[in-house]
């Protein structure tokens, strides 16, 4: 799917951020029919209305939808720092798209349409948000803000990273991680959606992983994978061509061969980085692209509140 292709896919809901908007009203409105609606005080700008206090600021129309009292949430009530790193290699690339398919049922749009989830949340809470994005170099470096302006900036270069990669690009993802750790000098959530692809060895990996979290930082993993394919190999038992999109290199088989031994490498991997990151106190997410948007949102919710 080319670039013209995927803006329309983003310009039939207007755009990106009136989509993300949809996304999480819809989570909102559902809320209270949910275990999560005691977060309701973590996102939009509202927090639980307590016996005893002004009613001047209740929300009424959320008392109507939700059969719950919140008042409103002022800018001084709210300083969370939050730093975005999406992971542009070329393997998050995948799957390639059909005609037929949203620009976020891929593991970069699907990124970059958590992203703006996120960002939508932030805003709502008038909270600062910065974005880091990288592949085989630091593509791009934007500090913490909570401007309209800023929003705007992020979300339009969050528009154009769904560009379809014109080159194959490794991930430097140690190096980068490095880098982008000496930049967060405040304390801050730092959130990453990468698909833990690298050619690097893991312990490098998990140290830079753990660079993230000094200066007291949150780190919030999100492991984006294409479930069908990557972690179950579903595939009919025809012969096919595996291409790495990251170093070009290309094998032959048949998947219904290799499928058990496949999924038990895959498995053991994802259960090392799971134990990695639960020593180093990172909180680890598996998402898939086919999965709707509440997990990244609860997430959020839930570390947000333990973040503090």
């Amino acid at each position: 799917m080319n670039l013209e292709t995927q803006i329309a896919k983003i310009s039939s809901f207007q755009h990106l951020e009136l989509l993300a908007n949809q996304i999480v009203e819809g989570f909102i409105s559902g809320m209270h029919k949910s275990p999560f609606h005691g977060f309701s005080a973590e996102f939009a700008e509202h927090k639980t209305y307590n016996i005893g206090e002004s009613t001047k600021h209740i929300d009424w129309k959320l008392f109507a939808k939700t059969d719950r009292l919140y008042t409103k949430k002022y800018e001084e009530e709210t300083n969370l720092r939050c730093h975005l790193i999406i992971d542009n290699s070329s393997s998050m690339h995948y799957p390639k798209l059909k005609e037929n398919q949203f620009f976020y049922e891929n593991k970069i749009g699907f990124s970059v349409l958590a992203s703006a989830v996120l960002m939508n949340l932030l805003k709502k809470q008038r909270d600062a948000v910065g974005l880091s994005i990288f592949s085989d170099k630091y593509e791009y470096y934007a500090p913490e803000k909570g401007s309209d302006r800023h929003h705007r900036m992020l979300l339009n270069k969050l528009e154009n990273t769904l560009e379809t990669p014109k080159e194959t690009k490794n991930t430097d993802t140690i190096t980068l991680l490095h880098q982008i750790a000496e930049k967060m000098h405040r304390r801050s959530m730092i959130v990453l959606f990468t698909d833990m692809f690298q050619p690097e060895e893991d312990e490098r990996l998990f140290k830079a992983l753990q660079h993230l979290k000094h200066n007291k930082h949150k780190v919030v993993l999100f492991h984006v994978i294409d479930k069908k394919t990557e972690l179950n190999l579903d595939y009919d038992n025809t012969p096919r061509k595996f291409i790495d999109l990251e170093t070009g290199d290309e094998v032959n088989l048949f998947a219904e061969n290799v499928k058990n031994n496949y999924e038990k490498a895959v498995n053991n991997y994802f259960e090392k980085v799971a134990n990695t990151c639960s020593l180093y106190k990172i909180k680890y997410v598996p998402v898939s692209v086919d999965e709707n948007f509440e997990k990244i949102i609860t997430t959020y919710l839930v570390e947000k509140q333990k973040f503090g």
